[in-house]
């Protein structure tokens, strides 16, 4: 009996195209697509995620003023432009921008999320210095809260400590940057640029080894100051997304 399905069988593949008696192919896997370095779902807010991630840990308790000085993260947006072209912030294409200005404690952990107004009245009013409307509602959510400052307060101090960073000629935007850089000497651009800088006030972040963002410390006075237990990118070379 089982001789006779076996003649059978190989009659069938005789009759039948070769195709038919191969054994299917699994199917190829479908490429996936890469998404940007800080695990973003393409809203404003996820650009916080590298950074925030990899700065240690939220402090146990957090009350507002109670922190040691100030993280200001600039991201490089063309890395998320890169992912999300159409998002709000893409059609100028900036270089740097303001992130945020995050309380920060020396051991290396932060406050978030304290207690207070939940939203800035006139979140508008600050679109000069960040891109989105939701951003700014994060930022002062997360963060602000914990400053002790009232909005307006906070988003001041936000664009003064913009302004004390100054960014390297070859980030301008008549300029074409490198499309890769190591940390070191992505650093030492941003330490010539800013001589008044104590030396170890910058770190870069970064994630698949793209550009996310650098960050400059100060104290509670928006001076220069050295950074505490933070870490910076340990990839031995960063790629720079185009604007």
């Amino acid at each position: 009996m089982k001789l006779c399905f076996l003649r059978l069988a190989l009659l069938a593949c005789t009759l039948l195209p070769v195709a038919a008696c191969k054994s299917p192919k699994p199917p190829a896997p479908t490429p996936t697509p890469r998404t940007s370095s800080t695990g973003q779902s393409g809203s404003d807010t996820d650009l916080r995620q590298v950074s925030e991630t990899r700065r240690s840990r939220p402090a146990a308790n957090s009350q507002p003023g109670d922190f040691d000085y100030y993280l200001l993260n600039l991201s490089w947006s063309p890395e998320f432009c890169q992912t999300h072209p159409g998002n709000a912030q893409c059609a100028a294409r900036p270089g740097f921008l303001v992130h945020g200005l995050w309380p920060q404690n020396n051991d290396g952990t932060y406050p978030q999320h304290c207690t207070g107004m939940t939203k800035p009245p006139n979140a508008a009013a600050y679109l000069d210095i960040m891109p989105t409307i939701d951003l700014i509602v994060h930022e002062w959510q997360t963060h602000g809260t914990c400053t002790g400052l009232n909005p307006d307060g906070y988003f001041s101090a936000v664009r003064r400590a913009f302004r004390t960073v100054a960014i390297p000629s070859i980030f301008a935007a008549t300029q074409t940057p490198p499309t890769s850089i190591k940390p070191d000497a992505l650093i030492a651009q941003f330490s010539q640029a800013n001589p008044n800088f104590p030396p170890g006030s910058f770190a870069v972040s970064c994630g698949n080894n793209y550009l996310t963002a650098v960050e400059a410390c100060l104290d509670r006075k928006l001076r220069p100051q050295s950074c505490q237990n933070v870490r910076t990118c340990r990839a031995n070379v960063i790629k720079i997304a185009p604007r």
